[in-house]
């Protein structure tokens, strides 16, 4: 069985979540997977499609490099009294998804401090 046919409901998805400039290649055993995203709500969608077919990614069989679509986001700067819930409901987006855009500098979604520049996915 090639790696794309082990591989196909993961295909299946990036094509589903119409994954721009996506590159299937099996090259050395690996099956490597890029392109861009529209959101990083969709990027996981693959990490979990990829993760039923293969629990805990133990074959080490695919890289997928999915990028997130630059654009898609807008910038916020944190103001006294802000939290990632209260600019979520402005923006009409989940804590979680402006938590997950903005890892590199939020290291606790409690404790946010004015002045930070959050990156806003949108929906």
């Amino acid at each position: 069985m090639s790696l794309q046919e082990k591989y196909r409901d993961l295909i299946t998805a990036a094509d589903d979540l119409q994954i721009a400039d996506l590159e299937v290649r099996e090259q050395d055993n690996v099956l490597y997977i890029d392109g861009i995203a529209k959101s990083a709500a969709d990027k996981e969608k693959l990490w979990n499609a990829y993760n039923t077919i293969d629990p805990d990614y133990r074959s080490a069989d695919v890289v997928m490099n999915i990028q997130v679509e630059e654009g898609m986001s807008r910038e916020y700067t944190v103001e006294i009294g802000d939290s990632l819930s209260k600019i979520g409901k402005a923006y009409g987006v989940s804590w979680q998804d402006i938590y997950e855009a903005n890892k590199d500098i939020i290291t606790n979604p409690d404790l946010i401090q004015p002045g930070w520049k959050l990156k806003i996915p949108t929906v």
